[in-house]
């Protein structure tokens, strides 16, 4: 396995294998519990970004486009069953553009996209000015909630989680969309119900970047619903799967 994903309950007979790229200054581990509460017809892969956790000696990516590139040059040998890409906030823009980076035959192996608590690229802006410098990168977080919030509150660890978040918030800030054509997946859009960071009229201009099916769905919670509410989610996930692991059962 590349140094690059982590498959915390590998299931060599899964229909589907479920890509999960993680959000500014997460990690693989924010997914490790999912493979228990999915269906065993569904693996689950987490994308490791460098600088954190067992790659915290590899030094960060300069920008988005070098971070998709890399990314793009490792997942080949994961797109050997039907795939689909779940990515929260950065992640999902992470997430959208390994897809329009795929190369031309490898593409018909995803099979569904789902963009979590971010906007569509279009949308996607820098931080406002007062969350500059470190100062500001925390107040951000910490405004957010979730584990994210609890660990930029916790004094030993707050310099790590720092490092990681400079480098994340680089590339959220740098990232500039080139249009392009639009994916030819299922799209799913999935925001919390009180998450002011992406609304979920935001999520909706997620419609124009497929030319497949577009849904949008909205669960109970703020930024990091997924913490809240990960039954409910990836109850969502298994059921916009269905048509492709239940075709594999038959």
């Amino acid at each position: 396995m590349s140094a690059w994903f982590r498959t915390f309950a590998p299931r060599p007979a899964a229909a589907l294998r479920l890509i999960c790229f993680p959000h500014a200054g997460g990690a693989a581990s924010a997914y490790r519990g999912w493979a228990e509460l999915l269906p065993p017809s569904i693996e689950v892969t987490a994308v490791q970004y460098p600088g954190r956790q067992d790659r915290i000696m590899v030094d960060p990516p300069a920008d988005m486009d070098t971070l998709v590139r890399e990314i793009t040059a490792e997942i080949g040998p994961l797109l050997d069953r039907p795939v689909a890409f779940f990515g929260h906030s950065m992640g999902g823009t992470v997430g959208y553009e390994v897809a329009r980076a795929l190369p031309r035959e490898l593409r018909p192996a995803l099979v569904h996209f789902f963009p979590s608590a971010r906007k569509a690229p279009h949308d996607c802006a820098p931080l406002a000015p007062e969350y500059r410098g470190d100062d500001g990168i925390l107040r951000y977080v910490a405004g957010l909630g979730g584990n994210a919030g609890l660990l930029v509150a916790h004094e030993e660890l707050r310099e790590l989680a720092l490092y990681v978040l400079r480098a994340d918030f680089h590339l959220i800030d740098t990232y500039a969309h080139r249009p392009g054509a639009p994916l030819a997946c299922p799209v799913t859009a999935v925001t919390g119900s009180y998450d002011a960071a992406c609304t979920s009229a935001d999520a909706a201009a997620w419609a124009t970047y497929t030319t497949g099916a577009f849904d949008r769905r909205e669960l109970p919670g703020g930024h990091f619903y997924l913490e809240s509410a990960p039954e409910e989610l990836l109850a969502l996930l298994a059921d916009a799967l269905l048509p492709v692991t239940a075709s594999a059962a038959r």
